[in-house]
Parts: C-alpha cells; sequence; structure tokens
C-alpha cells in the first residue's frame, strides 16, 4: 500500500499535516523525537559499557592455571 506513494504524496501528506498542527507544534515535537533518539542511544551505550565491565570482571576471576617449572615435574 505505502509502495505507490511518491514524492508527490509524501509532499502533500507533510502539508496537510503543517496545517493541521501549525509548525510550532510540529518543531516541538520532532525536538522531542530527537532527544528520545538520543537518550536511546546513551542507554545502550551504557549497557554496552555495562556488559563489557562485567564480562572483564567475569575474566579476572576465572583462576589461571598454574604452570610447572622443571623442578616440579
Amino acid at each position: 500500500m505505502l509502495n505507490n506513494i511518491g514524492p508527490a504524496g509524501l509532499l502533500l501528506i507533510a502539508v496537510v499535516v503543517l496545517v493541521l498542527f501549525g509548525r510550532g507544534k510540529i518543531a516541538g515535537l520532532m525536538g522531542e523525537v530527537g532527544k528520545g533518539i538520543t537518550s536511546f542511544k546513551r542507554g545502550i551505550n551504557e549497557g554496552d559499557k555495562q556488559l563489557k565491565d562485567e564480562t572483564e570482571d567475569d575474566i579476572a576471576d576465572v583462576p589461571q592455571p598454574r604452570v610447572k617449572t622443571k623442578d616440579e615435574v
């Protein structure tokens, strides 16, 4: 259904939305969308960092095998 909308159709939709809501309301909405995207990206990065830190801590907790020297063999 949306495959049939061309550039002219998108322009018409944009004009109708602009007339219905006004420029100020759309600008405010886009600002909120931008803040949401920024917050989402920040959350993803913090989650990745936390996962990496936990993985490094888990690796550090694993005991390393002891290498025998010639005298111990």
